[in-house]
């Protein structure tokens, strides 16, 4: 059993501009600013939305409406030099981590409601890591477990994965998304033969995609 979902957030988007820093107090901070054009740039309402804060904290964000899709992303482009020459820069795969949400499942065989938790999942964590900088989410799948079990994974592009645990551990559980069945783990971003257990409900330390 493996069906994998790519999500669209998890795709390169020329409209979207993300940097981070550590500031002088040795805290992680992020800059991300985007284009919102609505349904298309011919309905007349184009935004420049600017988003920040510390990694891991509910950012701040305000948005600006451009006169047209031109002038927005000539804002943007603005707002990363600016980023730059104030020290932030993006961050490279290998410079971050993939953190893997895993949900423990009954059985191997996919369920409507193993579907139905797939997508709150990704609905829930998508945002609540958006708003925090502190992750992107780029794909889930169901796999089979051990003894005819199953398990649900979502893959999470992380720029501080000890601050992206955290926050995955307070959505699912303020989602209720059965906190008792989420393991974590963490591994180099191009290497998930690394992967380690960062939390499970038995305490343990092993973890298997």
């Amino acid at each position: 059993m493996s069906d994998t979902l790519d999500t669209p957030e998890a795709a390169a988007d020329a409209n979207i501009v993300r940097m981070y820093k550590t500031d002088d107090d040795g805290v992680m901070v992020f800059r991300e600013a985007w284009v919102d054009a609505g349904e298309g740039e011919d309905d007349g309402d184009v935004y420049f939305v600017l988003n920040h804060g510390p990694v891991g904290q509910q950012s701040t964000s305000k948005d600006a409406e451009a006169g047209s899709l031109e002038e927005a992303h000539g804002m943007l482009a603005a707002f990363a030099e600016q980023c730059i020459a104030d020290g932030y820069a993006a961050l490279s795969r290998d410079e971050q981590s993939t953190v893997v949400a895993q949900f423990a499942l009954k059985n191997a065989r996919v369920t409507d409601r193993d579907k139905y938790l797939q997508e709150k999942a990704l609905e829930a964590l998508t945002a609540h890591l958006a708003w925090r900088g502190s992750g992107v989410v780029e794909k889930s799948e169901f796999v089979e477990g051990p003894h005819n079990t199953g398990k649900l994974n979502i893959y999470i592009l992380s720029p501080d994965a000890a601050r992206t645990v955290a926050n995955i551990k307070v959505c699912v559980r303020e989602h209720k998304l059965d906190f008792t069945k989420l393991s974590i783990g963490v591994a180099p971003a191009n290497d998930l033969s690394a992967i380690k257990a960062r939390h499970s409900p038995s305490g343990g330390t092993a973890f298997s995609l």
